[in-house]
């Protein structure tokens, strides 16, 4: 059995390619920190009601979905491509802004990068127990 078929699994990868999409938001962020009139972006929040909704979506042949057969089956332009592409940037100013326009503030970035990281740390413990949990289960009764 595939690991991607279990909603659990399939919610906490979600979660995680959305974590590292917002990382490298983020690090696009703070690498703009001299770029006049930059205005940071993020990530709009993960929402599992709206990951399970897109899940049971793509289960039911969703309105205006592909769908690949086979595996040399082209993606159409406008299906997303791969996890991380399926989150939408948004601008987020952050409270201060400098004399040539730029809004990026190294100390909200940090929080925010500091943050995804820890969440992203939750999701890899969860997901690692519950990987324990399944081998336990799996094995032999008494070894």
């Amino acid at each position: 059995m595939d690991l991607a078929q279990i909603p659990l699994f399939a919610m906490l990868r979600g979660r995680m390619g959305y974590l590292s999409e917002r990382q490298k938001v983020i690090a696009e962020n703070v690498a703009n920190t001299d770029t006049a009139r930059f205005v940071p972006n993020d990530l709009k929040p993960f929402s599992f009601d709206a990951t399970m909704q897109a899940q049971k979506m793509a289960q039911a042949g969703g309105a205006g979905t592909m769908a690949a057969t086979q595996a040399g089956h082209m993606t159409p332009p406008n299906q997303s491509k791969g996890i991380g592409s399926q989150y939408k940037t948004k601008r987020s100013p952050d409270s201060e802004t400098t004399l040539n326009g730029n809004a990026v503030v190294l100390e909200e970035e940090m929080i925010k990068m500091s943050e995804a990281r820890m969440d992203y740390d939750a999701a890899i413990s969860f997901y690692q127990k519950s990987m324990n949990i399944l081998r336990m289960a799996a094995r032999k009764p008494g070894s």
